[in-house]
């Protein structure tokens, strides 16, 4: 089974123009400008190394507080979860369903499908190559939409009614969870996912 990568032809990450590039070398698309290359440099190293980082960072960003409100000189510090069963308790479970999905399950989600699909990468696993491809299509467009989890934990700040007595700081949590948004965000775009097909197309080679 041949591919284009066989002919010295891929196509541009961003409009998908198929075009020549030479081997381990990098050109720009004609079409967009973007830069184009055969294969991303230590993509799996890489992966991990920012897949990691967002592990550790996940903790703190989750349980030490994102924003602490004073008032009449008393202090209250509130995490993510806090911040959802408080939203819970009054009446706005839609929004609290939704700062939960967006700031602690779907990083939690990214996270454990860039596990998988790192192991299986190398592990040369040749189990479902189209819904491996697929779960990093999903995972990709997820993190297009990632900056939504620092809007929410902006949101969780405007719902508190303060007036000219209170005052609303961020706290560690906050800025843990946005290096949480970064790293995976960093981590997807690491991540190589033609690496998945390469031991299919080599079973093929083996088999023809």
């Amino acid at each position: 089974m041949q591919r284009a990568r066989d002919f010295g032809m891929t196509s541009c990450h961003t409009c998908e123009l198929l075009l020549r590039v030479p081997s381990h070398r990098h050109t720009h698309c004609p079409r967009c400008g973007a830069k184009v290359h055969v294969r991303k440099r230590n993509s799996i190293g890489a992966t991990w190394a920012f897949l990691l980082a967002a592990m550790l960072m996940y903790l703190p960003a989750n349980l030490l507080p994102v924003m602490t409100t004073v008032y009449l000189g008393s202090g209250q510090p509130d995490t993510i979860m806090s911040g959802v069963i408080y939203l819970f308790i009054n009446g706005e479970w839609p929004l609290a369903l939704i700062v939960f999905v967006a700031s602690i399950l779907i990083p939690l989600l990214k996270m454990i499908a860039l596990t998988y699909l790192l192991i299986s990468v190398q592990r040369r696993s040749s189990f479902q190559h189209r819904q491996r491809a697929r779960l990093y299509r999903i995972t990709e467009l997820v993190g297009r939409w990632s900056m939504v989890d620092i809007f929410v934990v902006a949101l969780l700040v405007a719902l508190v009614q303060v007036g000219s007595i209170a005052s609303v700081y961020p706290g560690a949590g906050a800025r843990a969870f946005a290096a949480v948004v970064i790293l995976t965000m960093l981590a997807v775009m690491s991540f190589d996912p033609r690496l998945i097909w390469d031991e299919k197309k080599e079973t093929g080679d083996r088999n023809g």
